[in-house]
């Protein structure tokens, strides 16, 4: 087994190495300027970032602090007790519910039941508060994708 100590500079690791490999792909489309930002400022942006996270994580470690204590989250010995299965299949299957439905009936419906199931990752959900959840997500959601950013998928297919 590899100590915590390594396995969380190696996580450190791996993620600077994501942000320069995000960054140095970024480059190669035109970043803009913060005011015009080109189809590369995003990437560069965020590659950047995880470049400082994952040296933050490595100095944690070197500091000798976990990144799960330092998070303030319970330590397990790196795992859960219990694998939270509901969680993940409602999170996976929101992203696939997505994919699906804004293909076939568009953003409003993929966006609503996205949320919606997602909201049932938690045990502490119910329906009233998915749905209003869900429902004003939604409704930032179009307001954001299709007015503001002017994103290619239909708010309703077939109008």
């Amino acid at each position: 087994m590899i100590s915590e100590k390594k396995r969380d500079i190696y996580a450190g690791a791996l993620v600077v190495l994501l942000g320069i490999g995000t960054a140095l792909i970024g480059q190669r489309y035109q970043v803009g300027t913060l005011t015009k930002m080109g189809p590369g400022y995003f990437p560069v942006a965020l590659g950047f970032l995880l470049t400082f996270l994952g040296c933050l994580i490595g100095v944690a470690a070197l500091a000798g602090k976990s990144v799960v204590e330092t998070s303030g989250g319970a330590h397990h010995g790196g795992f859960a007790e219990k694998f939270d299965w509901r969680g993940w299949v409602c999170i996976v299957g929101s992203v696939v519910a997505f994919m699906v439905l804004a293909e076939f009936v568009g953003l409003l419906a993929a966006t609503f039941c996205c949320v919606f199931i997602a909201c049932w990752g938690d045990k502490t959900a119910n329906v009233k508060s998915s749905f209003l959840l869900a429902a004003g997500i939604t409704f930032f959601g179009v307001l954001l994708f299709s007015y503001v950013l002017h994103v290619q998928i239909p708010i309703v297919r077939g109008l």
